[in-house]
């Protein structure tokens, strides 16, 4: 696996299982818990695997202030694509992210903080 240091890393998978693995091996690269995060496009789906893979979460600190108040309004696929571009990423790839989200695909995540 190829990991750059200084820009987020993202790597869709097909399943939890996928993603359990990916989280496995990013720790095993020296990425901590809060640095690794997995996004789906249900919210119930991405609370299960994140706490399967022993990932970190995304609040305020990740997201940001404004970002994290004007989600709490957003459709599902809104809030995504915002919470993927305030994780380090632009809006044409997060629009990417979120159709493969779309799609029933996983989204880890990982960026060091």
């Amino acid at each position: 696996m190829s990991i750059i240091d200084n820009k987020a890393y993202a790597k869709v998978v097909q399943n939890g299982v996928q993603a359990v693995e990916t989280v496995h091996e990013l720790h095993a690269a020296g990425y901590r818990k809060e640095d690794i995060h997995v996004l789906a496009h249900n919210q119930d789906r991405t609370d299960r695997i994140t706490e399967a893979a022993d990932a970190g979460g995304i609040g305020i600190k990740e997201e940001g202030v404004f970002t994290s108040i004007a989600n709490l309004f957003r459709s599902r696929g809104d809030e995504l694509r915002a919470t993927i571009e305030a994780l380090g990423f632009t809006e044409a790839e997060a629009a990417f992210y979120e159709k493969e989200l779309d799609l029933g695909k996983v989204l880890v995540i990982a960026r060091r903080s």
